[in-house]
């Protein structure tokens, strides 16, 4: 009997692979809908998960981490070759550094609040001055065109103020 690479192969059930990125199954299920997994199954319809499904629920889970949505990670997985995954790659490290800026500049803000000497921050002209700049600079939308899940909108006066 032949033996192929193919049944040599280490591969794990969908709770095992889940297990070692802190999912839980229905995660990696609605992953391989999304069409970003697509791992083998045995002959009684159970998923398998080999090494290369691994590194792909890593490269998911880390791209999750710096803001990609499923769509663009479909996007990136499914460029087909080198040269579009890096196409795709230079966009979204560009919209990265957009959101990096709104964080930092958002950071400057809480470290000013914080230190303010006016008794009521939002009396604050310097308060003031950084909401202006950040309406002037677009932050107020809560994002970029490609939305920016998880961004807030910025807003110089209190709830019910």
């Amino acid at each position: 009997m032949k033996s192929s690479s193919a049944e040599t192969v280490e591969t794990v059930e969908i709770g095992e692979l889940a297990g070692r990125y802190g999912l839980a199954g229905h995660v990696l299920r609605h992953w391989e809908a999304m069409g970003l997994l697509s791992p083998a199954r045995r002959a009684n319809g159970r998923r398998r998960y080999g090494p290369e499904d691994d590194a792909r629920v890593a490269l998911i889970v880390r791209a999750k981490e710096a803001g990609a949505s499923l769509e663009q990670i479909r996007e990136l997985v499914t460029a087909g070759d080198g040269a579009r995954r890096r196409e795709v790659l230079v966009r979204h490290r560009a919209e990265l550094a957009r959101r990096m800026e709104r964080l930092r500049t958002s950071m400057e803000m809480i470290e000013h609040v914080l230190e303010c000497p006016a008794e009521d921050f939002f009396e604050c002209p310097e308060f003031q001055r950084m909401i202006a700049a950040g309406e002037k600079a677009g932050e107020t939308t809560g994002g970029t065109a490609g939305g920016t899940a998880g961004a807030a909108p910025v807003s110089a006066r209190p709830p019910g103020g």
